[in-house]
């Protein structure tokens, strides 16, 4: 009866063992699918982060287009209102005479 009850408790260590061994294989394991979604998720933020800075950027550009269009617009309207204050000037003159 002692033999058969070491047999069993060696039987007991070995598939503790085994099982010891296997935990520590399916926690690196777990380690490892844990640091890739960690990375995944890293990337995704950053995706966003670029996302949301392309987005910004695109309305500045936008803002800075209708900017320029309004500069183009103001710079015409004040040539042409030289252009009739000069003829003005010029009308006002030769009355004077």
């Amino acid at each position: 009866m002692y033999t058969e009850a070491l047999q069993e408790n060696e039987k007991l260590k070995s598939r503790l063992q085994d099982s010891k061994q296997e935990l520590v294989r399916i926690r690196s394991q777990l380690e490892k699918v844990t640091q890739r979604q960690d990375r995944i998720s890293e990337r995704s933020t950053v995706l966003d982060t670029e996302r949301r800075e392309k987005q910004a950027l695109e309305k500045r550009v936008s803002d800075m287009e209708e900017e320029i269009k309004v500069l183009t617009e103001l710079k015409s309207d004040n040539q042409r209102l030289k252009d009739e204050n000069g003829a003005l000037i010029r009308v006002i003159s030769k009355l004077s005479k």
